[in-house]
């Protein structure tokens, strides 16, 4: 071969390389400043209360629609099993991420009320919407690292949606204890600061909570009556089951549509009616494809919105954001490639 041909493939594939690590990010910031511009008090169309209620009807609605498409449409059971390393890389990256995150933020030192902060945000990072938006954008080139235009996408959303249930379990078990603030202190008697006050305010309406709360405790005590507590049936067991380890925040709507994916996608009779063209419930697909697609540039624009207080009212410090940020972009990635894959 011709060394000039192999320096020119060689930039070539550098090239393309660059292009598809850029371009797609490129892409993800011009739709950010998008939603900053329309968050600004020039614009103003997506003020707080806006921002809230688009990011809660994405998370609950389209979300769900893109997630039951795309994964339902390219799974199989035979993808299931090949799938493995998907989960498993999951777990090990947030592992892994979490240690590397405790270790750095021993060593910087951030503000005590941060320091659970640092260690979530360098070890979990973008386990959530991000990778979606990334894809998206990624498909959209030609030539892309997934082959076929119009195949990317499915198979994008799907790899990063087979996941993400793994993912969710983490972020609401771990995550959100991580975060969660710590609990008013408790007195003698049980009650919280808010009833002591309550107890010795002058205010009738104060005291009156409290009495009858007391009541309520002390009522059980009076009533001698043996026979024994009716046994929960029905519901009333499926729900105390679920409300028994915080499943109910386990579940939740991305999470119960890949359940409902896997099982459509896996199961040839229900795939065959919701995801095969001109089957008796394809309409029912192509609707919560459209919804699916409003996903992505909600989330960007929402995302963006959310920069316009910039970051001069942060009290993290500029030491330990520069940390984390050289952090998640340099340390982090590496070790992606200790991970299993297929």
């Amino acid at each position: 071969m011709d060394p000039w041909v192999g320096d020119a493939l060689m930039h070539e594939n550098v090239f393309t390389l660059l292009r598809f690590a850029i371009l797609p990010i490129a892409k993800v910031l011009v739709m950010c400043a998008l939603g900053l511009l329309f968050a600004s008090s020039y614009i103003d169309i997506l003020p707080a209360l806006s921002r809230r209620h688009l990011s809660k009807l994405v998370f609950s609605l389209f979300l769900p629609c893109l997630i039951f498409t795309q994964l339902g449409k390219a799974v199989t059971l035979e993808k299931v099993l090949e799938w493995w390393f998907i989960p498993v890389n999951v777990i090990l990256a947030s592992t892994l991420g979490c240690i590397v995150g405790y270790i750095v933020a021993c060593l910087v030192k951030p503000p005590p009320e941060f320091f659970n902060f640092t260690v979530i945000f360098i070890g979990i990072g973008n386990i959530g919407n991000i990778p979606l938006v990334i894809m998206g954008a990624i498909c959209r080139e030609k030539g892309n690292p997934l082959e076929d235009p119009e195949t990317c996408n499915t198979n994008g959303v799907a790899y990063i949606s087979f996941g993400q249930w793994v993912g969710a379990v983490i972020v609401y078990r771990y995550v959100y204890s991580m975060l969660a603030p710590p609990s008013k202190p408790k007195g003698v008697d049980g009650s919280t600061s808010s009833d002591v006050v309550g107890a010795n305010g002058s205010d009738e309406t104060n005291i009156e909570p409290t009495i009858s709360h007391a009541t309520s405790v002390s009522m059980p005590l009076l009533i001698h009556n043996n026979s024994p507590p009716p046994r929960r049936q029905g519901w009333d067991l499926v729900n105390a089951w679920l409300s028994y380890g915080r499943i109910q925040d386990i579940l939740q709507p991305p999470v119960v549509a890949s359940f409902l994916a896997l099982l459509f996608g896996c199961v040839p009779l229900l795939r065959s009616l919701i995801f095969t063209e001109h089957s008796f419930l394809y309409f029912l697909f192509d609707s919560l494809n459209i919804l699916g697609g409003a996903a992505v540039p909600c989330i960007m624009l929402v995302l963006g919105g959310n920069l316009v207080g910039g970051a001069g009212a942060s009290k993290l410090g500029v030491r330990t954001t520069v940390v984390i940020v050289a952090t998640r972009l340099l340390i982090i990635p590496p070790k992606g490639i200790c991970s299993p894959h297929s």
